[in-house]
């Protein structure tokens, strides 16, 4: 059996569980952020920085920021959108036949008077995460209930801790076109994506990719997402952002399933996306 406890992760609220075989996870009402990722040997799969806000003062820097209605600023408000600094609620839980799992509701009543006002559009968000051996299974759906079609981009940017990044590679992108951050399409021709400067790029989706570190081996998969977004800030870039410490870009590397490009969904219409992560 699961066992799910209300618990803090600095000064927020966040549920806690651990599965009958000993995965854990920790997730964040506020954003639906999953702030802890540990498979039954102990192992922390996800990075959070140091120097992170855990007071809902503004995002979190690490774990899994959930991205709606945009993407970044592809869109007219909010940069990567509202669902990441509003209060989310937990709506389901439990677990049986070794799947045990979190489920998290957003709505308009429960966004802020700003960002109700910045959305005037009737919404259903849900996100759940559901532990199941050594895997992590990640499912985002975005409901329309109204009565006009409203657009949205959607994204889960997960931080994954490689513990060193010089020996951090990702496989499963070769002869896949991707939009770099001077907003040039290319192709990657290499077998592996190694790090050695920074890197932003929004990837064509395959089926799945694998994330080569040190000390282990990650297969992650998507459904129903458009794009895979490779993000380092490299060392330039990361001496820019207050909330990193000193030299952590070297840890982490977020690689996320994502539709960068907002596009409508109609009244009554519901969109999934589904998101693997196999330790």
């Amino acid at each position: 059996m699961a066992v799910v406890t209300m618990t803090r992760y600095g000064d927020l609220p966040a549920v806690h569980i651990t599965a009958a075989d000993g995965a854990q996870a920790t997730v964040s009402l506020f954003g639906a952020h999953l702030l802890s990722w540990k498979t039954a040997d102990g192992k922390e799969r996800l990075f959070v920085s140091s120097k992170t806000p855990l007071d809902g003062s503004k995002a979190i820097r690490g774990g899994v920021p959930v991205i709606f209605p945009q993407f970044n600023v592809r869109g007219p408000g909010l940069r990567h959108g509202f669902a990441r600094v509003s209060t989310w609620r937990l709506s389901d839980s439990g677990g049986d036949g070794g799947r045990s799992f979190l489920e998290f509701s957003l709505a308009p009543e429960d966004l802020s008077p700003e960002h109700a006002q910045a959305w005037p559009h009737a919404f259903d968000l849900k996100l759940r995460f559901t532990l199941h051996g050594d895997a992590l299974e990640m499912a985002y759906t975005v409901h329309n209930p109204g009565q006009q079609a409203f657009p949205f981009g959607v994204a889960l940017h997960t931080y994954y801790d490689v513990g060193h990044l010089d020996a951090t590679s990702i496989s499963g992108l070769q002869h896949v076109q991707f939009l770099d951050h001077h907003n040039q399409t290319l192709e990657q021709d290499t077998p592996a994506l190694h790090f050695t400067e920074k890197h932003d790029r929004m990837y064509q989706s395959t089926p799945g990719v694998t994330l080569n570190t040190a000390a282990s081996t990650l297969r992650l998969e998507q459904q129903g997402f458009e794009q895979w977004v490779v993000w380092n800030p490299g060392a330039e870039d990361a001496a820019a952002l207050t909330d990193l410490g000193q030299d952590e870009y070297l840890r982490f590397v977020c690689i996320e399933p994502a539709r960068i490009y907002q596009q409508p969904l109609e009244a009554g219409a519901t969109w999934t996306g589904k998101h693997t992560i196999n330790a």
